[in-house]
């Protein structure tokens, strides 16, 4: 899976207004404290919005507070909102991609890998991350030092 520049900026952006609280904050603060592009988080922070996961209020008290509650807000909520479906074949839906001949199978491995991305990134929420207590299955995941290994 690649995680874009997008969804990482946006994923620390919603990471950092669960820490700060249900006060605005505003946009050159969550920036500097991520130390992300202004001018691109402006665009990330409208997807946001756009997404339903952040409000904002123009303003000397406004800038932008999560939508709901940070441990309803989950990474692939995140990841939805800023670039779309967690897994997509050319632009299709796993299940709506049709092979033939020997390469039939494949469809079976796609949705199998939308189904592991799903068991991870639907299951941590912004409140795990911001406290630093992420479930028990991620630390399983990562105990295994293959995890760790590029290939």
């Amino acid at each position: 899976m690649h995680i874009t520049a997008k969804v990482d900026y946006a994923v620390r952006t919603l990471v950092e207004l669960a820490a700060v609280g249900p006060d605005p904050a505003k946009a050159e603060f969550l920036a500097k404290s991520q130390v992300i592009p202004h001018k691109f988080l402006e665009a990330v922070l409208s997807d946001l919005r756009r997404g339903g996961l952040v409000n904002s209020r123009r303003g000397p008290d406004g800038g932008y507070w999560l939508a709901r509650s940070a441990n309803e807000i989950t990474i692939a909520d995140v990841i939805r909102a800023v670039e779309g479906p967690l897994a997509s074949i050319r632009g299709q839906r796993p299940e709506d991609v049709d092979y033939g001949g020997p390469a039939t199978p494949l469809k079976e491995v796609w949705i199998a890998v939308r189904v592991n991305l799903r068991a991870v990134l639907e299951n941590v929420t912004l409140t795990d991350v911001a406290g630093g207590e992420l479930p028990e299955f991620i630390h399983e995941l990562t105990a295994d030092p293959e995890a760790w290994n590029r290939r």
